[in-house]
């Protein structure tokens, strides 16, 4: 991806985070919907120490001491290019971080993309157009528990923002408005008067309806904000259900396949900042339906999941409103068959 031409999306950025009452941070640190999935392979073993291990997977673990170090959105310098912090800020008070975003992300995005035109709900080569970035600032705010519950039943992750990470835009499910075809395996580009973009770009996002950037699946544009090439992966977002989100590396720097993941793309094991083990979800290197999250093993509070926006129309539109490819409100989110319940430890 180049980074020539982008557009300017000077943004302030506004940091804050304590136990109660929202603060400035002095500085920004570094650390910068449910369907049939593969059933977990029990051949496949986690290459960390599972027996070192001192958690429970359903033993609740207080995150927020973890989270209360985490910026979000923070300026970030790649290869000599600045790209500018979102606005954002996060606020700790009793069992909860509320995080707030503009939803712009702090790096780089493609000049142009391919868009459904005027009423398509699944965009490709034959009905999609290519427009200038229609990326928008949104107001999105999200209370998210510190200390999340595991629950054996699953909750679908409908389309629609399902958590956020640590760049300050938020991630969807795997699926487009079908809430069937695969966000990640569907991508095109299309070239127009010397002009080129794609459906998702090379940080595994794309703006939606209304012009909300998203993710669907590991981007490489947020895990280099935290880790280091051969390292463990650090913590890149969070759930709704307030469990973690880590890129596709173990404690270890070893790769988690996405057949050692349950059906919610979650796995209890020890991370970087959870050494005694928690359960967390794995965005791993895929670009199947395993690539995100497909549903919460957690308790959700589903008032906290905002659906995604109602298709745009066509050229006309107002300022930053891209053609859609989304279904409107209400979307049911569908539940796959052939859930399992997450293996427990030791498994």
């Amino acid at each position: 991806m180049t980074t020539e031409n982008r557009p300017d999306t000077k943004r302030l950025a506004v940091f804050g985070i304590s136990a109660g009452v929202s603060v400035v941070l002095a500085s920004a640190l570094l650390l910068t919907a449910c369907a049939a999935s593969p059933s977990p392979d029990s051949s496949a073993s986690p290459s960390w120490n599972s027996a070192a291990l001192t958690g429970d997977v359903t033993t609740p673990v207080d995150t927020s001491t973890v989270l209360a170090q985490l910026t979000w959105g923070a300026a970030q310098t790649v290869n000599g290019v600045t790209f500018d912090a979102t606005e954002a800020s996060a606020t700790i008070a009793g069992d909860a971080i509320t995080i707030a975003s503009n939803g712009i992300p702090n790096h780089e995005r493609d000049e142009y993309y391919a868009v459904g035109t005027a009423g398509v709900s699944l965009p490709n080569e034959s009905n999609s157009q290519l427009v200038t970035d229609p990326t928008t600032a949104q107001e999105q705010s999200f209370s998210i528990p510190t200390r999340p519950v595991y629950s054996e039943t699953t909750t679908a992750a409908p389309l629609g923002s399902i958590g956020i990470m640590i760049s300050g835009s938020v991630i969807f499910n795997p699926f487009e408005a079908d809430n069937k075809t695969v966000a990640m395996s569907s991508n095109f580009t299309l070239d127009e008067d010397g002009k080129t973009g794609s459906f998702i770009d090379q940080c595994a996002g794309h703006p939606g309806p209304g012009g909300e950037y998203h993710y669907h699946g590991n981007s490489e544009c947020v895990t280099r904000q935290v880790d280091e090439t051969g390292g463990g992966s650090h913590i890149i977002g969070l759930a709704l259900d307030g469990f973690p989100i880590y890129g596709a590396y173990d404690i270890d720097g070893g790769e988690v396949k996405a057949t050692q993941l349950d059906e919610c793309n979650g796995i209890f094991s020890a991370t970087p900042e959870f050494p005694s083990g928690i359960y967390h979800y794995v965005l791993p290197l895929t670009t199947d339906a395993t690539s995100s999250i497909r549903c919460f093993h957690g308790v959700v509070d589903e008032n906290q999941i905002r659906p995604m926006p109602p298709m745009q129309g066509g050229p006309g539109n107002g300022p930053g409103q891209g053609p859609g490819q989304g279904p409107g409100q209400g979307q049911p989110p569908g539940q796959g068959p052939g859930m399992q319940p997450a293996p427990k430890p030791g498994d």
